[in-house]
């Protein structure tokens, strides 16, 4: 599952034409935490998920699931 969370943040920080730092900003962390979690090397917590389906517009399934439709 991290690895599919993982390219489902960067995708859609990218279709939203942000830049990590952006995106960090957005929900309050470092950028290098972000970049962690675009890696695979960190999760996010259950409330930066929250957070991340929020500002994207999505549900926390699509954020965490394999079968993200976009």
């Amino acid at each position: 599952m991290e690895g599919k969370l993982a390219e489902n943040i960067r995708a859609l920080r990218k279709e939203k034409k942000m830049t990590q730092e952006q995106l960090a900003d957005r929900i309050g962390i470092s950028r290098q935490s972000l970049s962690k979690w675009e890696l695979g090397a960190a999760t996010p917590d259950t409330e930066h998920v929250v957070r991340l389906s929020r500002l994207f517009g999505v549900s926390t399934d699509t954020l965490l699931l394999d079968d993200a439709p976009f």
